[in-house]
């Protein structure tokens, strides 16, 4: 799978409003992530760097997947933030404990015959997960201790917002409705839509006209 000039966040419709609200994003600890090799690895850099704090954010650079919604937002209040790349990057200063990019995904025998370096190791992870093509966000502090961490964005970093294709479609108005009338956010009316992965009437069409 291929990346693109967008980030997508596959979350909760709470979720989705804090950050249309507050206009910011927030890292999290990463101990309640599910994969436990993943977590571990960020612990192994915390310690090994003496930091006090290693909050993380993750986001996908591909397009959406039934394994996205299945294991991500996988319910009928599910959502998919599509943000600019560009400028949402434009908002996270390196400077200030933040670092991001794309996971690279390791083969149990490559870490057998290279030991990864510290550096690496919020950014990888086992070969297993590659599809989700994931980019990462984070924050790390040698002097505070934090459970959580904010960052101010402009919404227009927001380009589109996918419901859950789980989502009765008679709830899809009203959803569209209460998102758009958030302050700053009245463009979005156009740019709310509820997914037609898991049932599309033009495939369907195809698929009838099977020859």
């Amino acid at each position: 799978m291929t990346s693109d000039s967008r980030l997508r966040r596959y979350t909760n419709i709470s979720a989705l409003l804090h950050i249309l609200r507050t206009k910011q994003i927030t890292l999290l600890d990463p101990n309640s992530w599910d994969d436990s090799n993943d977590s571990y690895g960020l612990s192994v850099f915390k310690e090994k760097k003496k930091l006090k704090t290693v909050l993380g954010l993750c986001f996908t650079e591909t397009v959406e997947t039934y394994h996205h919604w299945h294991v991500f937002a996988n319910d009928v209040g599910g959502v998919c933030i599509t943000f600019n790349k560009e400028k949402l990057l434009n908002h996270i200063d390196k400077s200030k404990g933040f670092d991001y990019g794309p996971v690279d995904y390791k083969l149990l025998r490559e870490l057998r015959e290279t030991n990864p370096r510290i550096e690496d190791l919020p950014f990888i992870k086992r070969s297993g997960y590659a599809d989700e093509c994931e980019f990462r966000l984070i924050f790390k502090s040698a002097t505070r201790d934090l459970h959580s961490k904010n960052v101010r964005i402009s919404i227009d970093c927001v380009e589109k917002v996918t419901l859950s294709p789980w989502v009765p479609k008679a709830l899809v108005i009203s959803l569209r409705e209460t998102i758009s009338s958030i302050p700053d956010c009245e463009r979005l009316n156009k740019y709310v839509f509820r997914s037609t992965l898991t049932g599309n009437s033009e495939w369907k069409e195809l698929v009838g006209a099977a020859i």
